[in-house]
């Protein structure tokens, strides 16, 4: 019986990558379906042993990024905002410490404040498009560094 399940389970994760390789649906799209901030393939896969809805599932995988080594690695961004309500701060004091503490090492880094916004890195291209939206309300603030520091281009000082 556990081994009919495991096939089943592969096949289906087989089919849902399938799929996930054919369609990616955009940020608002995926920001409507409820899957906000850095969604990686895997947790998909994860989420799958957990939850039964295979159309959850295949939302998550259209929505995903992919987290192989090589293909994260290699993605860096030009700058970023980080958007967050000044009102809601005091509920994150992981990300106050890295606004007032860390941000200066990251000039290409604003600081954005919109009414009513959880807190999120709006990351940009070169030509300060926006290229992907992710939601870091439980980040740590050695986490957001770590990110910046792999993600964020340095700004060249000319």
């Amino acid at each position: 019986m556990a081994r009919a399940w495991t096939k089943m389970m592969v096949m289906i994760l087989m089919v849902a990558s399938t799929i996930s390789a054919k369609e990616q649906l955009s940020g608002k799209e995926c920001e409507d379906l409820g899957f906000t901030g850095l969604a990686l393939c895997s947790d998909c896969h994860s989420l799958s042993e957990y939850v039964k809805d295979q159309e959850v599932v295949s939302d998550c995988l259209k929505c995903c990024a992919d987290d192989s080594e090589d293909s994260m690695s290699k993605v860096t961004y030009s700058g970023a905002i980080l958007e967050v309500c000044m009102r809601k701060l005091v509920f994150y004091p992981e990300i106050v410490g890295f606004i007032e503490e860390e941000k200066e090492k990251f000039p290409s880094v604003k600081v954005q404040y919109v009414f009513n916004s959880p807190p999120k890195l709006i990351m940009l291209d070169e030509d300060g498009e926006h290229k992907e939206t992710i939601r870091i309300d439980n980040w740590k603030r050695e986490h957001l560094l770590q990110y910046m520091r792999e993600k964020v281009k340095p700004t060249s000082a000319s």
